[in-house]
This record gives structure tokens, sequence and C-alpha cells, in this order.
């Protein structure tokens, strides 16, 4: 067996379906084209159908296993839609992913409490209530694994984002208490937390002050890459590579986190 052969075997996700819920995101995208180009038939999941066209079109330069389903978090009539959405592609999904997520800057006492209720209903409910749905689908079809995206911020308070940190503390709880629950009955349940990356909801709450604080706190004084995310995703997906893997908290942070603890 050549090395090419040994790594393939290793992460090769050929013949399986993932939902990427999220998937037209920055992350979300580049979660959707590691697992594509891993082998896999992609349903990249969103709110909006033209941002999923987008991401789409993207993808389709790496094959044409990716199509797409809209979703809203929020309710779950829609996500038992994209469920019964995504089982169209071949009867079955194997790895969810759970991507979706929002975020807001305000301080504690000027917080709004709906917008509380927003952050919570996306970035956690959502997750617990996709994960039932397709939890429900994996018991019949032999098993599967859920990859949550967590946050550095599951364990490190940051100011002026503590409905975020929160929810993501939030998810990174979630995820060992499923893991524990389904770890005998062939379901794998991991979340990645990455640290700082330049998606969307950073943007709009990085001011060059904070940058300068965050980068000054990352040991490799650099932001992540979207793509950097990738291998771990494929680690814990892969039912070779991961296959005793579950229930952990697989933080992407370039040592943020070694940083503080």
């Amino acid at each position: 067996m050549t090395s090419k052969e040994y790594l393939y075997e290793l992460f090769n996700l050929e013949g399986q379906v993932a939902v990427v819920i999220g998937g037209a995101g920055e992350l979300g995208g580049a979660l959707c084209e590691g697992i594509l180009r891993a082998g896999a038939h992609v349903v990249v999941a969103d709110v909006g159908e033209e941002a999923c066209k987008r991401r789409v079109d993207i993808l389709q330069k790496f094959g044409d296993r990716v199509s797409y389903a809209l979703v809203d978090v929020t309710n779950r009539g829609s996500l038992e839609r994209l469920l019964e959405e995504a089982l169209k592609v071949k009867g079955r999904v194997e790895i969810l992913v759970n991507c979706a997520g929002i975020n807001a800057g305000t301080s504690f006492l000027d917080a709004d409490p709906r917008l509380w209720d927003k952050i919570m209903a996306v970035n956690l409910k959502g997750v617990f209530e996709a994960c039932q749905v397709f939890i429900k689908h994996m018991l019949t079809a032999g098993g599967g694994a859920i990859l949550n995206i967590g946050s550095v911020t599951s364990h490190l308070p940051l100011s002026r984002v503590f409905a975020y940190a929160a929810s993501k503390a939030g998810v990174v709880n979630l995820t060992k208490n499923i893991a524990q629950e389904f770890g005998d009955k062939g379901i794998r349940v991991n979340a990645i937390c990455p640290g700082f990356f330049p998606a969307e909801q950073n943007r709009r709450l990085l001011d060059e002050e904070r940058v300068r604080n965050i980068i000054d706190g990352t040991p490799m004084h650099r932001f992540g890459e979207p793509r950097e995310l990738v291998g771990a995703a494929l680690l814990l997906l892969s039912p070779t590579a991961g296959s005793y893997i579950t229930g952990s908290a697989f933080y992407v942070d370039g040592g943020f986190t070694a940083a503080w603890f």
C-alpha cells in the first residue's frame, strides 16, 4: 500500500452523504469543500437560497456531488424537511455538521433579551434540534458522525460576546452529553472549537484594538484561515481515522486557549 493509498483509506468519505448546516458561509463553505474533496456528497444547507447557490457554484469545481437545501434551524419542521431532502440523494445521511451561528457585540447591561433569545435559538437550540432530527435517522440507518461547532469562547469569557460565549459553552456540553448517550449505538458526536477566523460575524465585531489584543494573545500571532479547520473536521468525521473519537472538543485556535489556561 502506498502512502497515498494509506491516507486515502484513513480519511476517505466516499459514498457518504454529508449535510452541512450553515454551509453557505465562509467556515461552513471550507468544511463543505473538504468533505466533498474527501469523497462525500455534500448538501449545503442554509437559510438563504442565493447564498446556497453561490456556494454550490464554487464547490462544483471540485466535483458534481453537491446540492443544496434551505433550512431555518429555529424551525423544527424546516429541519425535518432538510432531512427529507437529503435522503433523496442516496436514502441515507451519514454525516451532519452544525455550523450555523450568529453573534452580536454588546455590554452586558445594554443587551436586549430578545437578542439573547435569538442567539440561543440559532446557536444552541438549533444544534439540539438538528441533532435530534438526524440522530433518529442515524439510529435506523446504522450510525453516523456529527460535528458541532463550538468556539474558544466555550471556555474563555471574552468581553461583549457573552451571549455567543454562553451558547457555545452549551454546544460543547451538549456535544458531550449526546456522545455519551449514543456512543454504543454507532453514532459519534464531536465539536471543533475554532479560534479567531475572518468569518462574516467576526468582522463586524473586531475593531483595531480588539484585533491587536487577539493577535497578541495568540501564540501563532495570526488569525486562522478557513481551510485550516478541514483537517480536524476530516479526522473527527472519518469512520476510520476517527473511529474511537467521540465527545471531544477539538481546539483549532493557534494556541489561544493554551496561552490562557
